[in-house]
C-alpha cells in the first residue's frame, strides 16, 4: 500500500488543532501532539499519530475524558499513589513523571504508582523525561484493553503488550533507553502492517487455533471472524516479564488488572504504570559511575561485527537514528491516512469543527 509525506511541523500542528477543535485545553494539545508525532519520528509508528481514530472512538464514547489532572491517592515521602482519573494519557503522564521527578529529586528516590490513565503512548518518552533529570527510571506497564497477547503454552489471549522499560543517563551521552513490549511485536505494529497489507515477521502471531501464522489480519477480523493472537517475546521469558507487568503495574497501583469482570469499555485502552525513578549519585557512586558506564560502553562497541552490520547500537541508539531520518516529513501508509481522515470528520460532526482532513497537507 502506498505512503504519503506529511510535513513534521504541519503534522503536529494538525493534531493539537484536532484535539483543540475536541475540547482539550491548549497544554493538554500540545502534549498530545508532542508525544504521538515523536513517536512517529522515533520509528515507531505504532504508538504514533496512528493511535488518533481509536482516542477519537473512546472519546465519543465517554471513555477518554479531557482535561483532567493527576489525583493524590496515597502519599508517605518517596512514595506516591496518583489516579489519572481516565485522562488523556499524553498529559496526564507528563504530570505523573513531574511528581515523581521532584520527589526523587527530594528523597533520593520515588516509588510512583499511576492508575487509570488513558493509553500513556510510547513509555520510553516518560523514560527519557526521567533521563532527561538526570534520574535512572524503571517502569512496569500493564494495557486493559481486549485481551491480545496468549501465554506461553496456550492460544487464548489473557493479556496485553504490556511494555517494560529503563532509562540510563550517561554523563556526556546519550541516555540508554531500554523499551520494548513483552509481545513478540506491538499491536500498532500489526495494525501498521494490516494497514499496509504485508505480512508480520515470522514468529509474532498465531491464529485461532495456535498456528503459526505471518497474516495481521487475523487480529483485525470481522464481525463475528476467528481472532487470533500475539505471542510474547523469547517464549517463557517474555511471558513471565509480562505476568509481572501485569501485577506490578496494575495490582500494586489500584489498578485492575486485565479479567472479563474489567473489560467494560469497547474503545479505550486503560494503563497503569508502576515507576521506579531514582538519583544514582545518592548511592555514592557518583565518581565512579560515569567512569563505569563509558568504559562498559567503549568495551561492547569493541567487539568484532557480523557481516552486514556497520555498528554496535545501544539501547535508545536505534529512536535516535530514526528521528535523524524523520526530522522534516514523516511517512503515512495510505490505510492510515484515511483513517485520520475519518477521525477529524468526526471531531468535526460532534464539535462543529476540526483541523479537516489530513490529506490534504500530503506532500505526495
Amino acid at each position: 500500500m502506498s505512503e504519503h509525506r506529511i510535513p513534521a511541523a504541519a503534522l503536529h500542528q494538525w493534531v493539537q488543532d484536532l484535539w483543540l477543535a475536541a475540547g482539550s485545553d491548549a497544554r493538554e494539545a500540545r502534549l498530545t501532539a508532542d508525544h504521538l508525532v515523536l513517536a512517529n519520528q522515533s520509528g515507531h509508528d505504532s504508538h504514533g499519530v496512528g493511535m488518533i481514530p481509536k482516542y477519537v472512538l473512546s472519546w465519543q464514547a465517554d471513555q477518554l475524558q479531557l482535561n483532567q489532572r493527576v489525583s493524590v491517592v496515597h502519599e508517605s515521602g518517596g512514595i506516591v499513589s496518583l489516579d489519572a482519573n481516565r485522562g488523556m494519557g499524553q498529559a496526564l503522564t507528563e504530570e505523573a513523571m513531574r511528581i515523581g521527578i521532584a520527589r526523587a529529586k527530594e528523597h533520593g528516590v520515588c516509588v510512583m504508582g499511576l492508575r487509570r490513565a488513558h493509553h500513556l503512548g510510547r513509555v520510553g518518552h516518560w523514560a527519557e523525561q526521567a533521563a532527561a533529570a538526570g534520574l535512572i527510571s524503571i517502569h512496569f506497564v500493564n494495557v486493559l484493553s481486549k485481551p491480545i497477547v496468549a501465554p506461553h503454552g496456550g492460544y487464548d489471549a489473557r493479556f496485553g503488550t504490556n511494555p517494560f522499560t529503563i532509562a540510563v543517563p550517561i554523563p556526556g551521552r546519550p541516555p540508554l533507553i531500554l523499551d520494548f513490549a513483552t509481545s513478540a511485536i506491538a499491536l500498532g505494529k500489526v495494525r501498521v502492517a494490516n494497514n499496509k497489507g504485508v505480512p508480520v515477521p515470522p514468529g509474532c502471531l498465531i491464529d485461532d487455533h495456535g498456528n503459526p501464522t505471518n497474516d495481521p489480519a487475523i487480529m483485525f477480523p470481522g464481525p463475528g471472524g476467528p481472532h487470533g493472537a500475539l505471542r510474547t517475546f523469547g517464549e517463557h521469558k517474555g511471558y513471565v516479564l509480562a505476568m509481572m507487568c501485569e501485577l506490578l503495574g496494575a495490582a500494586v497501583t489500584g489498578g485492575h488488572t486485565i479479567r472479563p469482570e474489567t473489560l467494560t469499555h469497547e474503545h479505550a485502552v486503560w494503563n497503569n504504570m508502576l515507576a521506579i525513578v531514582f538519583d544514582p549519585a545518592r548511592l555514592g557512586t557518583s565518581t565512579t559511575f560515569g567512569h563505569e558506564v563509558e568504559a562498559f560502553v567503549e568495551w561492547v562497541k569493541a567487539s568484532r561485527l557480523q557481516p552486514g552490520t556497520e555498528d554496535i547500537l545501544f539501547p535508545g541508539d536505534p529512536e535516535r537514528q530514526w528521528r535523524q531520518l524523520r526530522a522534516e516529513t514523516i511517512p503515512i501508509d495510505a490505510g492510515t491516512l484515511s483513517q485520520l481522515d475519518d477521525a477529524a470528520a468526526r471531531v468535526l460532526q460532534s464539535r462543529g469543527k476540526s483541523p479537516g482532513p489530513l490529506t490534504h497537507l500530503a506532500l505526495d
